[in-house]
């Protein structure tokens, strides 16, 4: 994958890492008791951080010092 495809899939990564905050924040809002549901949306958002912190590795190059 090049560089310029790394940096949109980082983009897209980031919008629906937002995205997830969004609706988790919303669901808390309104006092919503399916915590099974909110539970699966902080998952699906961490590993959503997980994939952003790879992507963001491979487009820092690593500086032997």
């Amino acid at each position: 994958m090049g560089e310029a495809e790394l940096r949109k899939w980082l983009d897209t990564l980031r919008t629906e890492h937002r995205d997830l905050d969004a609706a988790i924040t919303a669901l808390q809002a309104t006092g919503s008791t399916d915590q099974l549901q909110i539970a699966r949306l902080k998952k699906r958002k961490l590993q959503l951080r997980d994939k952003i912190a790879m992507v963001e590795d491979q487009l820092i190059p690593d500086i032997i010092a």
